[in-house]
C-alpha cells in the first residue's frame, strides 16, 4: 500500500494564507502608489523662524498648570486641572526626558512659530522637538494661544 506524502502547506488552511497574501499585496502597491503620485517620504525643510517664545510651565498645587513668559515673567496662560490633555501629555513626555538627562527646569522651553504658519515646540535642554502641526489644528491651537502677542 503507498502512502501519499502531503506538502506542509497542503495541510495550512488557506483563508489565513490568502489574507497574507492580500495583506503584502495592498502594501506593496500602496507604497508604489504614493512613490508614484511624487509624495516624497523626506520631512519638508522648516520655513524661517518669525517668532519665538520662551515659556516656563509650573506645576500647581491644586492639579493646573501655569504657564509664564520665561523673558518677561508674564502669565501666558492657566490650564485648569483636568483639562488640555494634549498639553498635559506633551509637556509631561518633554520633562520626563529632562529628568533622565538629569536636567532641570531652569531652561525655557521654546514655541516656535514659523513663516508657514506651523508651530515647533523646542526644548533646548534635550534637543527634542514637537512640530504640532502633525497632531491636528485643534491640538496645535492650544499652543498657538501661547505664541499670540
Amino acid at each position: 500500500m503507498s502512502t501519499v506524502e502531503s506538502h506542509p502547506l497542503s495541510r495550512a488552511p488557506r483563508l489565513p494564507l490568502l489574507a497574507i497574501g492580500v495583506l503584502l499585496l495592498s502594501a506593496v502597491l500602496g507604497t508604489a502608489l504614493v512613490r508614484g503620485a511624487g509624495v516624497s517620504p523626506v520631512q519638508r525643510a522648516d520655513a524661517a523662524t518669525v517668532r519665538t517664545v520662551n515659556l516656563h510651565f509650573e506645576d500647581r498645587d491644586d492639579g493646573a498648570i501655569l504657564i509664564r513668559d520665561a523673558d518677561s515673567g508674564a502669565v501666558r496662560g492657566t490650564v485648569a486641572p483636568g483639562t488640555q490633555g494634549f498639553l498635559r501629555s506633551t509637556m509631561r513626555g518633554l520633562v520626563r526626558e529632562r529628568r533622565r538627562q538629569g536636567l532641570g527646569p531652569a531652561t525655557p522651553f521654546q514655541l516656535l512659530g514659523r513663516a508657514d504658519g506651523r508651530l515647533t515646540l523646542f526644548d533646548p535642554g534635550t534637543g527634542r522637538r514637537i512640530d504640532l502641526e502633525s497632531f491636528g489644528p485643534t491640538h496645535a491651537a492650544v499652543f498657538a494661544q501661547l505664541i499670540t502677542p
